[in-house]
């Protein structure tokens, strides 16, 4: 395991780092498992259905990028 310093950090701040370092590689080795049904339902409810509309116009569609 590597060792970081970090200098002039106040103790109680240190010692707060420390805690959560602890839970970290529990938390890093057993990721929740969830459904696709579970993932699309927690994505955001973003913007209007009309923002992911095709453009027909083929000569629009190329100047996209321009």
């Amino acid at each position: 395991m590597a060792d970081l310093f970090v200098r002039g950090v106040d103790d109680a701040l240190v010692q707060a780092l420390k805690k959560r370092a602890g839970a970290l590689p529990a938390a890093l080795l057993s990721p929740p498992r969830r459904n696709l049904a579970e993932l699309l339902a927690a994505m955001p409810d973003v913007g209007v259905d009309a923002d992911f509309q095709r453009l027909n116009d083929q000569a629009r569609a190329r100047d996209v990028f321009d």
